[in-house]
């Protein structure tokens, strides 16, 4: 393994009772999350359940093996590691069963909205219908919002590594008015960066946005800023996922503050693949100081020994705020949600609510 492990959600280093009052204002403070991936989502319960449903993967299905197989060497080890256990995702049950329990556990944690990233052409191409891929995740995003309160809304995303036709069919996928799911608002590119330039992949956001949907392309991760101002200039990008080398280019953090361009940050992920060498190197400050409007999201969280809980604690810590600080951190990821205005202010409002009341008491 190497340089700095994973966070785990205690190993953020603790100052006493204040930390721990912080902890416990955000752990009931109500949330939004924009940059969270459904497989990436599934807790080591969950994987495990698959895992022994599916004897002929090599994910294992014991909870501490996965723990150790879940440990990354860089983000190509971790691509590989993710697409295993996509792989487990083979029957529209195991769709459905996925989702709702992703969405449980976002409810655990007080997130209201969460926009959340699918990818249906892995699968799809494994021989799920999809129509029934479609029907499961509606089934299970309904089915959650009357049971926890959790609203979901579907981001679809182009896995860069399955090249153009996995462009085509996930386009496809998005804009077919006869299986297009209600809960889909925006179309993204994930996946390696190295090797899979973002401009080739313009006519695709070019449907999708002539659709209806919005552009929310992976960037500046594992590459440099270059691949944000492609995001930016060919892809329509209205939100940037990770836009880490951001912070390497001036110009770029002034354009993103100027536009209101969120950045969708995710500390632990980027430790955890190798994109940023150590905590305290994170650009994280860097945006903040630049004035670029930033969310605080987990990606995906049980990979990474995470949640979003602690993803906002790892970011008091980086920033130094207190409870009125992570706060507007919250509402940062409201506003920069794509939630009509009506439930951008109801949500809004709860968090102000809760704030006040916290520091009231």
């Amino acid at each position: 393994m190497l340089g700095e492990a994973p966070l785990s959600a205690s190993s953020v280093p603790a100052t006493g009772s204040a930390d721990r009052d912080l902890r416990a204002f955000i752990a009931g403070l109500p949330k939004a999350e924009l940059h969270v991936h459904h497989v990436g989502s599934a807790s080591p319960r969950i994987v495990s359940e698959l895992a022994a449903r599916h004897r002929d993967s090599k994910v294992p299905s014991d909870p501490e093996a996965l723990a150790e197989y879940f440990t990354f060497t860089d983000f190509a080890h971790f691509i590989e590691v993710y697409l295993s256990v996509v792989d487990l995702i083979r029957t529209p049950e195991d769709v459905r069963l996925l989702t709702y329990e992703v969405a449980r556990d976002l409810a655990r944690q007080q997130v209201r909205y969460a926009e959340l990233t699918l990818t249906p052409f892995s699968s799809t191409r494994r021989g799920i219908d999809e129509r029934a891929f479609m029907e499961a995740i509606e089934d299970a995003r309904k089915s959650a919002e009357a049971e926890f309160g959790t609203v979901l809304r579907w981001c679809f995303d182009i896995p860069g590594e399955a090249g153009l036709q996995s462009a085509e069919e996930t386009v496809r996928l998005a804009t077919d008015d006869r299986i297009r799911p209600e809960g889909l608002v925006s179309f993204g590119l994930g996946g390696p960066e190295i090797g899979v330039p973002r401009p080739q992949f313009k006519p695709f956001f070019d449907q999708a946005i002539a659709a209806g949907l919005r552009s929310v392309p992976h960037s500046g991760e594992t590459t440099g800023p270059q691949s944000v101002w492609d995001a930016l200039n060919e892809l329509g990008a209205e939100r940037i996922g990770h836009g880490t080398s951001s912070a390497q280019d001036p110009a770029l953090l002034a354009h993103l503050a100027e536009r209101r361009i969120p950045l969708e940050v995710c500390p632990t992920s980027n430790i955890a693949t190798r994109a940023v060498r150590t905590l305290d190197e994170h650009p994280l400050r860097q945006f903040q100081q630049a004035g670029v409007l930033i969310t605080i999201n987990s990606d995906d969280p049980p990979m990474f020994g995470t949640d979003l809980n602690n993803e906002y604690a790892v970011a008091a810590r980086l920033l130094g705020l207190d409870e009125r600080g992570v706060a507007d951190l919250a509402k940062n990821a409201v506003e920069a949600s794509f939630l009509d205005a009506a439930g951008k202010a109801r949500l809004a409002a709860e968090i102000d609510t809760y704030t006040a009341g916290r520091l009231a008491g």
